[in-house]
């Protein structure tokens, strides 16, 4: 059995897209910019917020100037609307008590910022006694760098052996390698099956409850 579950928040707990689409496009248009529509920012997220802003431009405006300009507008707008139309996925919250009840630590790794990491996590899963939630910190490198997860593991004490990291990602899969850790991809998320397969996670589910299947092994 798994002592450690470590998740991802966007396109993995939380279908996130719809608000992240709508507070990038209202900081692409406060700044003249064209904007996009929601589908376009599935491939868009998963390296943080700066690399999401640097897609979003347009060719030949993708400065780290303007990247800061469009973060500028961003920030503020996105801290006031981050939960406009954000939801749990289907099982996502009957998962998490049910690992919780089971006696495993839970934790989140996010390419996220911060602030809004923690935001969303104590707004959605008030319940869930999650041991680290960990979104894009000051100095400290994005993933697929697997600083979060050893981070994560200083505080729980918990061997590599013992972790199952799970995500939606191609960058997610690339984390849990990096780090040394069980890798759990899920195909509800922002990014294909196909991406994730071409990383050969240990497993790949298509259902929450798969999931407590898995951690139980």
């Amino acid at each position: 059995m798994k002592k450690l579950i470590i998740f991802d928040l966007d396109g993995t707990l939380l279908n996130t897209i719809a608000d992240l689409a709508q507070s990038t496009n209202h900081a692409l248009q406060a700044l003249g910019y064209p904007t996009h529509p929601e589908s376009a920012y599935n491939f868009m997220v998963g390296n943080g917020i700066n690399k999401l802003f640097e897609r979003a431009l347009p060719e030949g405006e993708k400065s780290e100037e303007n990247v800061l300009r469009v973060r500028k507008e961003f920030v503020p707008y996105y801290d006031v609307h981050n939960a406009d139309k954000s939801r749990p996925y289907p099982g996502i919250p009957e998962l998490l008590e049910q690992l919780q009840e089971k006696g495993m630590i839970l934790a989140v790794a996010s390419n996220k910022y911060q602030s809004a990491t923690v935001k969303l996590i104590s707004h959605y899963f008030p319940n869930i006694r999650f041991t680290a939630v960990f979104g894009q910190r000051e100095g400290v490198n994005v993933k697929p760098d697997p600083t979060v997860v050893h981070d994560i593991l200083d505080i729980t004490r918990i061997s590599r052996e013992d972790v199952l990291y799970v995500g939606d990602s191609g960058v997610d899969m690339q984390t849990a390698a990096n780090a040394g850790v069980t890798a759990c991809g899920v195909t509800w998320g922002f990014r294909p099956r196909t991406e994730l397969e071409e990383f050969h996670p240990a497993h790949i589910v298509d259902n929450a409850t798969d999931i407590a299947v898995i951690a139980a092994l």
